[in-house]
């Protein structure tokens, strides 16, 4: 009888370690089925040495694991077990980078400023290693998640701590009015195949092309930018808000995953909170080199370089500024880690579900617990979170042993919408015009833009959205439950999937499924009400929205999101299972250091295993035409 293959990826931080003890677990148990599971490297350190494979010697030479993998994503027999893995900061990466070096492998230093083509080179090679680049490689089929019954039933029963919210709560979301990407975006579907040229125009009608991209026949391509002027402005007036009511300023973006540009308008961030030590030191910051996108925590290493004269007055400025300035929101108060230290420190969809745990408080710099200004600047996604936060504060916290679940089912094959959109995330270097042309000449997409402002474009293929809505109606059918779109017409990307998502309802039978279209803030708003008298609901969202709830709910209902089961069927006919809640995993490790206890919820690849092993099995039925009932067996027990 032939074996079953199921791949394990090998990663990094918390759930590194809790592979070194389930691992051996799961091989043993699944010996006797006939089960054979492959380790892949996929971590930050392998994929650094398999980009730099052909100039090591060749005792440290690794395959490049993520390229197999994005191979096999695509062929029927994939069964892949995918434990969450760094999305990769610059100064992550450069740690890396050193560790390595100390561990015996020739590897260059990164270079920021490349001059040669072969600095250039090392560069475009380390850049394939920052942020989420792993992710867009391995879905290939949309997203199936929720919470087992066995564990939300147990969470009933014992449920988790939410403290309660103060009457008074001043705490409230702020995003921008004005300049956003949610008011300049544009939406057009392809009407057949056809290469794109994003194409920068200045003043003078000089043209540069930016970036060519084969689209295909019904694929929806949107085209937005953000003001940074605007952005700037919208800091200003939030800061001075939590100064004038003497709450916490904080920041709450995604700078791993939308690697290009949150850090941008994190960095946007310091340079209004920190306006001072601009406007009294620039010149000394910009002969460091050193760009505030990379958080405060990289001046602090760049400043050791300084005399100690100059080290001195410029952290006499910074602690002025903090005596000047609201109190910010902390990461770590024991160690004076802020809001604002590193890109890749505070994760929205990590970051807002703790501070509604909290009771809509956040750590103050002293360690002192107080309400917070949650600023989130786009609207597109900020609606849903201030419509929460609103809720609570009208209605009390959520009570555990009453509410109901809320599952998703969410676009993201294909590198869908945002998560895609690195490549095609543009900084105008002059005013002028960004547009996007078809093959014939014809402007799709068009915007004015001011030098440095932000423009990105989305991509959602067709078959990704038609596979997206086929799995929605089978939960629906599934459950039994009803099924809301997070789709908003007033929003260029939303009012063609609406469109789409109206089409092809119309091919199936929706006799037995209540479903309904809704924006984010009203989708909200629906759900809450049904959330909070225990009924059920699956939320159908696009790729931001679906990481965001997928984490937020979850925490909600059972204290974390690593106990989630997450499948994701893939579009060629494969499974990829994925596990755990990643952005956790940097205090796990932090506190495993210090105190020798991993707190790595590792629940969540038991469940997803159990479904990797009924995969199993049907594979190796319908593809290899065996029958292994010993799979099944070990599946079910």
């Amino acid at each position: 009888m032939g074996k079953a293959t199921i791949v394990w990826t090998k990663i990094d931080e918390a759930p590194a370690l809790a592979t070194y003890s389930e691992l051996p677990i799961f091989k043993a148990f699944t010996k006797g089925a006939d089960i054979e599971i492959e380790l892949r490297d996929i971590s930050l350190a392998g994929r650094i040495i398999a980009q730099f494979s052909d100039k090591l010697p060749e005792e440290l030479r690794i395959p490049d694991e993520l390229a197999y993998l994005g191979e096999l994503v695509w062929k029927p027999e994939a069964n892949i077990m995918k434990l969450p893995n760094i999305s990769a900061s610059l100064p992550q990466l450069k740690a890396a980078i050193k560790e390595l070096q100390e561990q015996g492998y020739p590897l260059p230093d990164y270079p920021e400023n490349p001059q040669t083509e072969e600095e250039k080179d090392i560069k475009e090679r380390y850049d394939r290693c920052v942020g989420s680049v792993v992710n867009p490689v391995l879905r290939q089929g949309n997203s199936d998640r929720r919470l087992a019954p066995s564990v939300k039933e147990y969470a009933k029963k014992h449920p988790h701590k939410l403290r309660d919210v103060a009457p008074n709560s001043k705490s409230h979301v702020a995003h921008m009015k004005t300049g956003d990407f949610y008011e300049h975006e544009k939406s057009v579907i392809i009407q057949k195949d056809t290469k794109i040229k994003y194409i920068f125009e200045d003043k003078n009608g000089n043209q540069t092309v930016l970036k060519e991209v084969e689209v295909g026949q019904g694929d929806v391509v949107d085209g937005t930018y953000m003001d940074r002027s605007k952005l700037r402005k919208y800091f200003e007036e939030v800061i001075e808000t939590a100064k004038d009511e003497d709450i916490l300023f904080s920041l709450h973006v995604k700078a791993t995953m939308m690697r290009v540009s949150d850090p941008v308008i994190f960095g946007d961030a310091i340079r209004v909170y920190y306006k001072d030590l601009f406007e009294k030191h620039g010149e000394t910051l910009e002969k460091l080199g050193w760009d505030p996108k990379y958080g405060m925590a990289d001046l602090e290493e760049r400043i050791k370089s300084l005399p100690t004269d100059e080290q001195e007055a410029i952290q006499k400025t910074i602690d002025e500024i903090y005596k000047k300035q609201p109190r910010m929101y902390m990461v770590d108060s024991d160690k004076g880690i802020t809001n604002l230290h590193r890109p890749n420190d505070v994760i929205i969809d990590a970051s807002v579900p703790a501070v509604i745990k909290n009771g809509l408080k956040g750590w103050g710099p002293s360690g002192e617990v107080d309400d917070v200004v949650l600023a989130i600047p786009d609207r597109s996604y900020a609606t849903m979170y201030k419509e929460i936060v609103e809720d609570i504060k009208a209605r009390g916290q959520f009570d555990p042993t009453k509410i109901g679940t809320v599952q998703n089912v969410g676009l993201m094959a294909m590198k869908a919408e945002e998560y895609g959109s690195h490549d095609r995330t543009f900084f105008p270097p002059a005013d002028g015009k960004i547009k996007v042309v078809d093959e014939e000449g014809n402007v799709l997409i068009e915007h004015c833009v001011n030098e440095g402002d932000i423009w990105r474009s989305c991509i959602a293929k067709d078959v990704a959205i038609r596979d997206w809505i086929k799995l929605a109606v089978n939960r629906a059918k599934e459950s039994g439950f009803p099924i809301v779109f997070w789709l908003d017409e007033y929003r260029a990307h939303d009012k063609n999937l609406i469109k789409i998502v109206k089409e092809e309802l119309q091919k199936y039978d929706l006799s037995d499924v209540e479903w309904y279209i809704k924006a984010p803030a009203d989708a909200m708003k629906f759900t809450l009400a049904r959330f909070r008298e225990g009924k059920d609901t699956i939320s159908v969202t696009g790729n931001i929205l679906r990481d965001y709830l997928t984490d937020l709910f979850p925490i909600i209902e059972v204290g974390t999101s690593a106990r989630s089961l997450s499948i994701v069927p893939l579009i060629a006919g494969g499974g990829l299972f994925e596990t755990g809640a990643g952005g956790s995993a940097p205090r796990h490790v932090e506190q495993f250091l210090k105190e020798s206890h991993l707190r790595w919820d590792s629940l969540g690849e038991f469940l997803a295993f159990v479904e990797s092993l009924r995969l199993a099995y049907k594979q190796l039925k319908t593809l290899h035409n065996k029958e292994n009932p010993r799979i099944l067996l070990l599946a079910d027990t």
